[in-house]
């Protein structure tokens, strides 16, 4: 009864196992590879249900087709006017030739062994050909760091699909530091740097308040010399007027204007305390001994 049992569930167990091995299901954020014996002999890149010979003849290898990002550590690099500098950059990449990634890379940890190495030596190229102003700088137009990255990707992209079959979307710098035994020296050249440029900067001030201040008082003096002028203009009009109102005013009535001018005299300088002195025969002592005539 059991030999009976085994010869009817074993072919059910081997017909399981064979369809359970022959089919496959393709995800739409997957690529895959099949394999006979270990060698590819087919690139499955479309999703859904796939089949193949049952395994051990035939197996697949899947990967992610999706855009991958890869951090490699923080490296140092030497510009063209011998600045050492530690640059921590990230890598945007994705799998484009199946087969080729397969046959040279084997897996992700691979690609990203070969990706790093590829990388900084394109990193390493482009920086020893460029000064650290390039890189930073406070200078308007000076720093170029945008083309520099472009130039790096561009270069790093066309060897990995050439040897990789993998394509890099990015290369971008997250991080840029002083490597720990130079950073003394480095902020004190900065710290140097930074004081020679506000003590320019304060001369500067200075000479232009210099010339400020000149201008403003030549602009002053031209002022008051222009109102002295016109004030001066001015009196002279009404004293002018003045002495004309006070000559028709004397060719109506002499006498009067006399009487009058006289008057507005003892009024400016007498008061209780003046004592004055006059000769007998003058006008003004006449008029204070007999008055009006």
């Amino acid at each position: 009864m059991r030999k009976n049992l085994l010869w009817i569930f074993l072919p059910i167990a081997i017909f399981i196992y064979l369809i359970s091995t022959a089919l496959f299901c393709l995800d739409e954020t997957e690529i895959g590879i099949v394999c006979q014996f270990g060698k590819p002999v087919k690139v499955v890149t479309e999703p859904g249900l796939k089949l193949k010979l049952p395994a051990p003849i035939q197996t697949k290898i899947l990967f992610d087709k999706r855009v991958l990002i890869y951090d490699p550590t923080p490296s140092e690099f030497l510009t063209s006017d011998k600045q050492n500098i530690v640059i921590d950059v990230y890598v945007c990449w994705r799998i484009i030739d199946p087969l080729k990634f397969f046959q040279t890379m084997g897996n992700r940890r691979g690609a990203e062994l070969r990706l790093e190495d590829l990388v900084k030596a394109e990193v390493g190229a482009a920086l020893g050909n460029c000064p650290f102003c390039t890189i930073v700088s406070h200078k308007e137009g000076e720093m170029n760091l945008g083309k520099i990255m472009v130039e790096i990707t561009e270069r790093s992209d066309q060897r990995a699909i050439e040897h990789y079959g993998i394509k890099i979307l990015d290369v971008r710098m997250k991080r840029l530091n002083f490597p720990e035994e130079n950073l003394p020296s480095v902020f004190a050249r900065m710290w140097a740097e930074r004081t020679r440029i506000a003590t320019r900067y304060r001369s500067e001030g200075q000479e232009e308040a210099t010339k400020i201040r000149a201008e403003a008082d030549k602009q002053k003096q031209i002022i008051l010399s222009e109102a002295y002028r016109e004030a001066e203009g001015m009196k002279g009009t009404g004293d002018a007027e003045a002495a004309r109102i006070y000559a028709k005013a004397f060719g109506k009535d002499p006498e009067f204007y006399e009487f009058i001018r006289t008057l507005q005299s003892y009024d400016k300088f007498l008061n209780e305390k003046t004592t004055i002195i006059l000769p007998g025969d003058s006008k003004l002592l006449q008029l204070l001994e007999k008055g009006s005539p």
